[in-house]
């Protein structure tokens, strides 16, 4: 199994377009040891030729002209890609669906509830089919469905596990205030040949037993490292919204109602997995700076930080 990071950044990318904070101006200063980060997106493949999107950026455009393993290959038009997976419906997550109108029927595979923000709300999908061809494959999560298994054709070798997490619909969704099952997924990609696993949560309120489960199964995690702690943008002085009113948990410890939970620094330094990894990554985020204090604290727990055109084989 191939899995290539097309954006590590969370919404906004990095640089945000319209932030001044420390570490946005330091790399619109031209400050080489930041790197540039794309909104996020991965890609698996089984061969390294067909191509599934999980999630499609609004730098979906950008992300195939740096990675040469989506380009087209042959024919006036061609792509390599033969599906997209949402995992939530997210503008970081599904505007780049409006890039991908000019090419073949698009085989979109996404929750009840995401279909039917795009459907009904955002309505990017009837705007999409006034350009292409929206082949639609329901992920049954939801109504008291909390996994479901499905595959997708291209890449036969590839079986998708989708595991209902706690997080929270988009601003825009009549849902945004409820907390109801279908809204974020995870997904487990096991490889039929070898056994490999990839666990990718991008949006990952809080580790429970049954997400705990699934990250010490996989093989590699990509997981939530949007924020490095709980009061991140308020001390920023960009949001009153803490990592948990965002729907994330950040990378540190933090108190809830007077109790300690888990950051996803102590979650991953636990797991047996040989490759772990931070994705979905904000411009507040100290482990942005490769020389920060936080960074070297993730290295020494054995923690990576993904970075657009990593590619990693399993």
């Amino acid at each position: 199994m191939h899995a290539l990071v097309l954006g590590s950044a969370a919404g906004g990318g990095f640089p945000q377009w319209n932030c001044n904070c420390t570490l946005c101006a330091r790399a619109r200063r031209g400050d080489e040891s930041l790197s540039t980060r794309t909104q996020s997106s991965v890609a698996v493949s089984d061969d390294g030729l067909s191509w599934i999107l999980l999630n499609a950026s609004p730098d979906i455009a950008q992300q195939v002209h740096d990675n040469p393993q989506l380009h087209p290959r042959g024919g006036g038009r061609d792509t390599p890609i033969r599906a997209v997976i949402l995992l939530d419906a997210h503008l970081d997550h599904v505007a780049g669906l409006l890039s991908l109108r000019e090419g073949p029927p698009l085989h979109l595979y996404c929750t009840p509830a995401v279909m039917d923000d795009l459907t009904h709300v955002l309505r990017i999908v009837p705007v999409l089919r006034s350009y292409c061809d929206v082949q639609w494959h329901p992920i049954p999560v939801g109504d008291g469905q909390t996994d479901a298994t499905f595959a997708v054709a291209g890449c036969v070798d590839l079986c998708f596990h989708a595991i209902a997490l706690e997080g929270k619909a988009p601003p825009y969704s009549p849902r945004r205030a409820a907390r109801g099952t279908g809204d974020t997924i995870a997904l487990d990609v096991v490889d039929r040949r070898s056994g490999r696993r990839l666990f990718y949560a991008p949006g990952l309120a809080r580790v429970g037993p049954r997400e705990l489960g699934w990250m010490r199964a996989a093989d590699c995690v990509l997981a939530d490292g949007t924020f490095w702690c709980e009061e991140e943008m308020p001390e920023a002085g960009l949001s009153r919204k803490t990592a948990r009113d965002m729907g994330h948990l950040p990378q540190r410890d933090r108190l809830i109602d007077g109790a300690l939970q888990r950051g996803m620094m102590t979650v991953l330094a636990g797991l047996p997995a040989r490759h772990k990894l931070l994705v979905h990554i904000n411009n507040t985020n100290p482990i942005l700076d490769p020389d920060s204090p936080e960074r070297r604290e993730l290295e020494r727990h054995g923690i990576e930080v993904a970075h657009d055109g990593m590619e990693i084989v399993l």
